[in-house]
């Protein structure tokens, strides 16, 4: 049995996408597919002691433009500003600075490109979780189709029968269509994981990006990674 997982690329994506992509044999990155201007595709969410805050990526945008051809827009300091929000607000973390130089060092690269952003971002989060899932680009895979059918499209063309999909794929997939196919369709089972955030005072937040893990959990956040809805958090990490 192989199981694929297929995700839209997210610009520093929560918790719940690398649980999803540490479950699957093989990840299909939905990268041809249009980009929805104030989604997740170029913005998330860090904590700050307001409360939570949008990172939002400047993007050039035009209608019907997929994922892969989105610019960034090259007139904003949007990285500089990006890092010095996440240092202002997570530097007391426990692990910020852990992760501190590489991820400075990935944000202020020249970007151009929304897509290669986000990948560049995910790869170094799966390398920091030992995440060793394979990666393909469905613009790169002889699909057709749209929405279910797409779907089942992509999982035939990298020779998976199973497809994993988050619970909200109940709203919109045609199940009949994977049955006929031959897909079996599995639900991933995630909770959101609670555990010690900087600013206790303004109450714990959960699905923010994955940095807030990372840097308030560090090694231990592999522990949320498990199925399906992870092991026993170890002790050290106390309760937000």
């Amino acid at each position: 049995m192989t199981t694929a997982a297929i995700h839209q690329p997210q610009y520093l994506p929560y918790l719940g996408f690398f649980h999803k992509l540490a479950q699957a044999d093989l990840f299909i990155v939905m990268d041809n597919v249009e980009f929805l201007r104030r989604g997740l595709q170029h913005r998330n969410k860090v904590k700050t002691s307001q409360g939570d805050q949008w990172l939002t990526v400047p993007v050039l945008h035009q209608q019907n433009q997929r994922i892969l051809d989105v610019k960034i827009n090259p007139d904003t300091a949007w990285n500089r500003k990006h890092w010095g929000t996440l240092t202002t607000n997570y530097s007391p973390a426990p692990y910020f600075d852990r992760y501190a130089t590489d991820l400075q060092y990935l944000l202020q690269q020249d970007w151009h490109n929304l897509c290669a952003l986000n990948m560049a971002l995910i790869k170094w989060v799966m390398r920091q979780l030992e995440i060793h899932t394979p990666i393909v680009r469905l613009s790169e895979l002889p699909v057709q189709g749209h929405k279910s059918e797409l779907l089942i499209s992509a999982c035939k063309a990298v020779g998976a029968d199973t497809y994993l999909s988050g619970p909200g794929g109940r709203d919109y997939m045609d199940l009949a269509l994977f049955d006929a196919a031959g897909v079996e369709v599995v639900w991933q089972e995630f909770t959101p994981p609670r555990y010690a955030q900087v600013f206790p005072e303004v109450g714990f937040v959960p699905n923010l990006s994955i940095l807030d893990v990372l840097f308030c959990c560090g090694p231990d956040t592999r522990w949320f990674l498990e199925t399906p809805a992870g092991r026993s958090r170890p002790q050290a990490l106390g309760v937000a």
